[in-house]
């Protein structure tokens, strides 16, 4: 597994696609297409104040089949994604989304095939981006693999070669649709509340209000979850405190650094879900659904 293509330059993809070039200069591809495959080519990606020229894979021409391809979109731009990747997707092409949320396995999955997709999930990753540019402090960890990896598939155990050998730190989880659905809730809650209060991680560590208001909201998604038969606890919620100490205190959840961007966010994803998953379980789900307003009204003024 030598060729690694990476759809979508934000903040996660410039960051893995880094760590493959570092590897292997050769190894690593943005696959985009029209003004941003233009951009792409034209400016390349500085991560951590370092300089990329990246090569760029146009799925309108070019014939090349990576081995893995990472999907590192927003929750908006998938659709376009997926269409994007028809040409690029071979017959032994595995796909690893490391996307927020709990369905974009399944989406990309649908089109291509559930026997080559991947759940990966990013946590403790620090990584802002700005215009081209993307600094991070802290790599974090990232989990991958089937929805059951007791024991591992070879598919798997060769992907995490590959990442070892990026020096991409991973793990396989047994049960990875419980880390899929952690993942989630801590999204649901400081994703969307450092939005709304317009406060970095070290506000979360250290303004109680803002811790309640956060747990609150994960708390909807722990509700929704026991119905769904997905083992979430609160243990998480005390473990995830313990990850966003070792964050930097001024470092930006990526729906912050949307709002504060002018870009639309993945209020649709989060809050939009969850009340949608309430309405199905019938949990209440009043504070997602305060919240889902407030963002909205904000990317509409």
């Amino acid at each position: 597994m030598e060729k690694i293509g990476v759809i979508g330059a934000g903040a996660m993809g410039s960051f893995y696609a880094s760590k493959f070039y570092e590897m292997d200069s050769a190894s690593a591809a943005f696959i985009a297409k029209g003004a941003r495959y233009e951009k792409l080519k034209r400016n390349g990606i500085v991560v951590n104040g370092k300089q990329y020229s990246f090569r760029v894979i146009n799925p309108e021409r070019d014939s090349e089949f990576p081995d893995l391809i990472i999907v590192a979109v927003k929750h908006h731009h998938l659709p376009q994604a997926i269409d994007d990747l028809s040409n690029v997707v071979g017959p032994h092409t595995q796909i690893l989304s490391v996307m927020n949320g709990i369905d974009s396995e399944e989406s990309i999955g649908a089109v291509y095939g559930m026997d080559r997709i991947l759940y990966g999930v990013a946590l403790g990753i620090d990584a802002v981006r700005n215009e081209n540019s993307v600094n991070y402090s802290k790599e974090g960890i990232l989990y991958f693999g089937e929805a059951n990896n007791n024991p591992p598939s070879e598919r798997v155990m060769a992907i995490k070669e590959l990442f070892d050998r990026a020096a991409i730190v991973s793990d396989i989880p047994d049960d990875m649709i419980r880390v899929l659905w952690r993942k989630f809730m801590i999204n649901v809650g400081v994703n969307q509340v450092s939005a709304v209060l317009r406060a970095p991680y070290g506000v979360f560590v250290k303004v109680k209000e803002a811790g309640e208001l956060m747990e609150a909201a994960m708390r909807e998604v722990m509700a929704i979850a026991e119905q769904a038969g997905v083992d979430l606890r609160e243990q998480d919620i005390e473990d995830w405190y313990k990850v966003m100490a070792n964050l930097s205190p001024r470092g930006k959840t990526s729906m912050l650094q949307d709002i504060e961007a002018g870009r639309k966010t993945e209020v649709e994803m989060f809050s939009g879900r969850v009340v949608e998953l309430g309405k199905q379980y019938g949990i209440a789900t009043p504070v997602n659904e305060l919240i889902f307003k407030i963002i909205k009204a904000i990317e509409r003024a």
